[in-house]
């Protein structure tokens, strides 16, 4: 099996190189989120380029979609496209590779990127899935900061009144939006107990850690009658200190010599975890 944490570090890599290429992207929620994707692709979905067209594969949602650098470095490491396309097509002139999923592009299921439309979506392609009879699972990753949009409880409430057990969201709760701390914009503490009493199940951990993230989509796919919510405790930037727990870094490009020190840190992370 792959070592999926250095894996993680890898994807953290091609991330850089693209956003340098592109000079864009939303840096910090790419590196949060990472090991939920790795954790999603190469362990709970059943999804791949030769089933991508199945209509029992299971379906991903990509509702933080700003943090789509992220979703492509994974994408291109599963198969979908070649990596070196993706990183020197980015966010340029004509380019299907834009700054937010495109479902021009293969695996890809969804425009996405207008918070708070991913859950209600989510929840839709859920009871499609129940209603054909279907053993496919959905899944929807959001940002904490997207929660303060109206229809995400909207989607919330009508996940539980039709029972999707089939539905499993994560919130990358790393605390920090464009315009500060999720508690000074908008206070969601605590967001388990808020989803608690919304009916869904609800599962804490450390989102920065595979393992963890692995038992986690492994609970929500064995728990019946009711959604599951993983909150994915992260850290915003995750992998280096230049850019760890900064909101300045929610969308940033690197100057040489930040890229020269963040590539530094990736890789020794990268290999750390590749000896284990």
């Amino acid at each position: 099996m792959q070592n999926l944490k250095a894996l993680s570090y890898k994807l953290r890599r091609d991330v850089i190189e693209m956003i340098m290429a592109g000079k864009a992207g939303h840096i910090g929620g790419d590196m949060s989120v990472m090991e939920t994707l790795v954790s999603l692709y190469f362990h709970a979905m059943n999804i791949s380029p030769e089933n991508q067209d199945d209509p029992n594969r299971d379906m991903f949602v990509m509702s933080k979609g700003h943090c789509v650098e992220s979703l492509y470095a994974v994408l291109a490491e599963k198969g979908f496209f070649p990596i070196e396309t993706c990183i020197r097509e980015y966010s340029q002139f004509g380019s299907k590779f834009i700054g937010h999923p495109n479902n021009k592009l293969p695996g890809i299921e969804m425009n996405s990127g207008s918070l708070g439309h991913g859950l209600p979506v989510a929840v839709g392609m859920a009871l499609a899935q129940k209603m054909d009879g279907r053993p496919s699972r959905t899944y929807v990753v959001m940002g904490d900061g997207e929660l303060g949009e109206g229809s995400v409880w909207e989607g919330a409430m009508s996940a539980t009144q039709y029972k999707l057990d089939n539905l499993c969201a994560v919130i990358d709760r790393n605390r920090l939006q464009i315009s500060g701390t999720t508690e000074e914009v908008m206070h969601q503490d605590s967001v388990e107990d808020r989803w608690l009493a919304f009916g869904w199940n609800v599962l804490s951990v450390d989102g920065n850690d595979i393992d963890a993230m692995n038992r986690a989509f492994d609970s929500a796919r064995a728990t019946k009658g009711r959604p599951t919510l993983i909150v994915a405790n992260t850290t915003k930037g995750k992998g280096s200190g230049v850019m760890e727990d900064k909101v300045g870094w929610h969308h940033h490009v690197p100057t040489q010599e930040e890229y020269e020190q963040i590539m530094k840190d990736l890789r020794a992370r990268e290999e750390e975890y590749s000896h284990e």
